[in-house]
């Protein structure tokens, strides 16, 4: 029986040890001995390697695959004194995150921690398969400088994030002379790419980086704040895409609030339709045109209708009330009627109006008539000012059951959509046919590989009418994309509200592209960049349900052949929906070309799309 007794116990034992969630900690000084400490992903690949100097200083060097591709760079901060003594300890987690909406249904959430205690401050690192990061804890208050280096190995090639602008790059590093702003998204060689951003920005400037010419090194022009400095690490871009560093080094929800009732999906929108006519129906932002969108939404399974600037009065008037004036009595009874047919009113805010108004009294009574969610816009002041406003008002928004989306120079995304899984979206990009600038092909397929990885993005993609004729808000100048690549890419952009910019009658002219669209029923349970490269193009799948899958192609100006394996699908027989560029299809001109053909498909099977110049592919592949 005693025999029997250990053996159960060693097997107890063993069962801990190996348990989903484990952690290990100890801590010992951090002798002359131990003036080196090394860090690894749980897959071993990825190594960060601190070391510590004679005076206290700190210095990193990060390997991927026994490849140095950031060498002998600082850590650390001016104006809190010299470490003493350091002391160090260690931890492992092994869980699993469940967000309540996303990429996918289910995110691993594995990392190795290391952690120096340096009286003075701490650094905290972290290694997972898919990057490293690191941050401080300190008195924000005694803080001068954030000495963080960014020395990377050789002149790699780099994009960067340029506002509602093209990307900045390519660009070799050592011609970088002055600020950049992330996400910094780096090619160091064929299998290997690099990204940098922060996660968890709670207080503190958001990140802002510099480098002199002639130089691969890049170091902090922000301030010091919260952050988690992070690295993010692939073989190929679309694991860059794929990941979900950022959101795993933000805290979990407060368990005070309840998000359940968080929907993500497809929104139609009021701004683009507005000056539209149909036969003897003109278009505009009023009532009779919100009940028309709502009942072509709610036909095609579509959450939402957005209802954007000048519903209360001037956006920027100074006596606009958000809660009493302009079409307010319309807006009560679009809610109502949207309840009705289950689609959901989102309110656009203006920062002027959130300011001169009670924001408390303003979101509780967006809440309390049963509006789905605001599109804030325009914030003013500094960045560190506007992240905390931005946290505020997300706050305030989850406490009143209301998703938010902030556009018009927001602060970039950091990974906060797990904390707030109401935080859906933020026009951190060059959203389509906006400003006073076209978005290219290449911005698109830039885009997605840079400020995509920093969180969800409105870009507003979907038109079904490539000439905008008679459009109140639309710009002058093309399209500049392909009817097929302008459905491919309300896949491809990831975001909690796709919202699509036409009236109804142009997307019901293409009922095949119409149908693309409304299978887009998130949450998602499992995205895949499939293959693509920075500025050339992209292909993403996402699974729609247990039976449905869709795929999404993009190419910049040039035109391309692309092979799609489906080894992403189960044992099955499938059939897939493939949507193509037309023979005469091309960005420069508004011709809406399409075909449309069907074949029977399998795990084991490779799909071959042509792409016309700046153009996409769009596949919908539904299992017996």
């Amino acid at each position: 029986m005693k025999i029997r007794s250990l053996i159960i116990f060693l097997l107890f034992i063993s069962h801990l040890l190996n348990a989903e969630s484990k952690h290990l900690t100890r801590v010992v000084p951090f002798r002359d001995d131990k003036s080196t400490m090394v860090l690894r992903s749980p897959d071993k690949a990825l190594q960060l390697t601190l070391g510590l100097g004679p005076q206290g200083e700190v210095n990193y060097t990060f390997s991927a695959h026994s490849k140095t591709l950031l060498a002998n760079s600082e850590m650390g901060l001016s104006g809190l004194g010299k470490a003493a003594k350091v002391n160090f300890s260690r931890r492992s987690v092994r869980s699993v995150w469940t967000p309540v909406w996303g990429k996918r249904a289910s995110v691993p959430d594995r990392y190795n921690e290391l952690t120096l205690d340096m009286k003075v401050f701490k650094i905290i690192a972290r290694a997972y398969n898919d990057g490293v990061a690191f941050r401080y804890e300190f008195p924000k208050e005694k803080a001068i400088n954030d000495l963080t280096q960014f020395n990377f190995k050789g002149n790699y090639t780099a994009w960067y994030y340029n506002g509602e602008r093209a990307n900045i790059g390519p660009e070799k590093l050592a011609d970088c002379d002055g600020t950049r702003l992330p996400v910094m998204t780096v090619k160091a060689d064929d299998s290997s790419y690099l990204a940098v951003h922060e996660a968890d920005l709670s207080w503190g400037e958001p990140l802002v980086l510099r480098s002199r010419k002639n130089e691969t090194l890049f170091t902090i022009a922000s301030k010091p704040s919260s952050s988690w400095k992070v690295i993010m690490y692939g073989t190929r871009p679309g694991d860059l895409v794929d990941s979900h560093l950022l959101e795993l080094l933000n805290p979990e929800p407060s368990k005070d609030l309840d998000f359940s009732w968080v929907k993500p999906g497809v929104a139609v929108w009021d701004w683009r339709i507005a000056g539209a006519q149909i036969d003897s129906f003109k278009y505009d932002m009023s009532l009779p045109s919100w009940k028309r969108m709502v009942d072509f939404a709610a036909a095609n399974n579509m959450r939402y209708l957005a209802l954007d600037a000048d519903w209360y009065g001037p956006e920027f008037g100074k006596d606009s009330d958000p809660l009493k004036g302009g079409k307010v009595a319309q807006v009560h009874e679009i809610i109502s009627y949207g309840k009705t047919r289950n689609v959901g009113i989102w309110l656009y805010l203006n920062d002027v109006g959130g300011r001169r108004f009670p924001i408390e009294q303003t979101l509780k009574q967006y809440g309390d008539w049963g509006a789905a969610g605001i599109k804030y816009g325009f914030m003013s002041g500094s960045p560190a000012e506007k992240n905390v406003r931005t946290r505020m008002i997300t706050e305030l928004c989850a406490k009143n059951r209301l998703l938010c989306d902030f556009h018009d120079g927001p602060v970039h995304p950091y990974g906060q959509m797990r904390t707030f899984p109401n935080a859906v979206t933020r026009e951190y990009c060059q959203a389509q046919l906006d400003g006073a600038t076209v978005l290219e092909p290449k911005t698109f397929v830039t885009s997605v590989f840079v400020n995509m990885l920093a969180g969800p993005l409105d870009m507003n993609n979907g038109l079904a009418d490539l000439s905008q004729k008679g459009r109140t808000h639309a710009p002058a100048y093309a399209t500049n994309t392909t009817l097929v690549a302008e459905a491919a890419r309300t896949l491809i952009t990831f975001s909690g509200v796709t919202v699509i910019p036409d009236i109804p009658e142009h997307y019901q002219k293409h009922p095949e592209i119409l149908r693309f669209i409304s299978a887009q029923k998130m949450p998602w349970l499992e995205s895949r960049t499939i293959k693509g490269e920075i500025g050339e193009y992209i292909v993403m799948a996402r699974q729609a349900s247990d039976r449905t899958w869709l795929i999404g192609a993009a190419t910049n100006e040039f035109s391309r052949e692309l092979a799609i394996p489906l080894f992403f699908l189960k044992k099955g027989r499938y059939e897939a929906v493939i949507i193509q560029d037309g023979e005469d299809a091309d960005y420069r001109m508004p011709t809406e070309s399409y075909k449309v053909s069907k074949r029977l498909v399998g795990k084991d099977d490779t799909l071959l799309v042509k792409l016309a110049p700046g153009g996409g592919a769009c596949i919908m592949i539904k299992q017996f």
